[in-house]
């Protein structure tokens, strides 16, 4: 069934949220299982989030699948997340694009594997024509990084520095298309960024909650939403 289409007309709800999807591995640790099984129940969390997003009227959602940082975890839990990518990108990408979502992957895509990178470019091409919620995917993603190849690329096209203005910079992002974020859900329960998107993010709302990655669902989804529609958003006025 086709997501709804996109209606955000009032704009009481966000058009971009981010999500930094956390607890995975606490998840499984309190279950006595080993960490991959977190990762596990975590994919089995999207499909009622990005319902969610489609019925709240979101536009773009981006979700942080694997940090520039994540490589320095036990290299068989990076091998696990990896397997899980290309499963979910076999498995579950056919049934999006029918849906009526688009995939995009930001970050920096030299380190991941080749079977990695072919099943990426085989969801974005699958889901190119997806109207109804953009899913970006965050992985070798770090917010420093993406600053860092922005400016890269920057140079390399010889601006001037008298052009270098804030929206010039931004079409140097790795998704320039995408609205700056209006809200960023954590889950776990811990307080920072991560390094997760540190342009976009100047003036997006928070919502922390202590439900860890696998226990999120659509219901909390809603309530961040909710929440985000009651604060006032002066971005430095009054």
């Amino acid at each position: 069934m086709p997501l709804p289409n996109r209606q955000n007309s009032d704009g009481r709800n966000p058009r971009h949220v981010g999500m930094i999807m956390d607890g995975n591995g606490r998840w499984a640790e309190r279950r006595l299982l080993p960490r991959a099984a977190g990762h596990r129940a975590g994919v089995k969390v999207l499909e009622p989030v990005l319902e969610a997003a489609g019925e709240a009227g979101v536009e773009s959602l981006t979700l942080y699948a694997f940090s520039t940082e994540n490589w320095t975890r036990p290299q068989g839990e990076v091998d696990t997340l990896m397997r899980l990518f290309l499963e979910t990108a076999t498995e579950r990408v056919p049934e999006l694009g029918e849906r009526g979502v688009r995939i995009r992957f930001v970050g920096r895509r030299g380190l991941l594997p080749d079977d990695v990178l072919g099943s990426m470019q085989r969801a974005e091409e699958l889901t190119s024509g997806g109207d109804r919620l953009d899913v970006y995917i965050a992985l070798n993603y770090g917010g420093r990084s993406e600053i860092v190849d922005a400016t890269r690329r920057m140079i390399s096209d010889g601006l001037d520095p008298d052009d270098v203005t804030e929206e010039a910079f931004g079409r140097y992002l790795y998704a320039p298309e995408v609205p700056e974020l209006d809200l960023l859900i954590r889950t776990s329960g811990e307080m920072r960024i991560s390094n997760f998107m540190l342009w976009q993010i100047a003036y997006a709302e928070l919502y922390i909650t202590e439900t860890l990655w696998p226990d999120f669902s659509k219901e909390e989804f809603n309530r961040a939403v909710e929440s985000f529609a009651t604060r006032s958003r002066r971005r430095g006025g009054v």
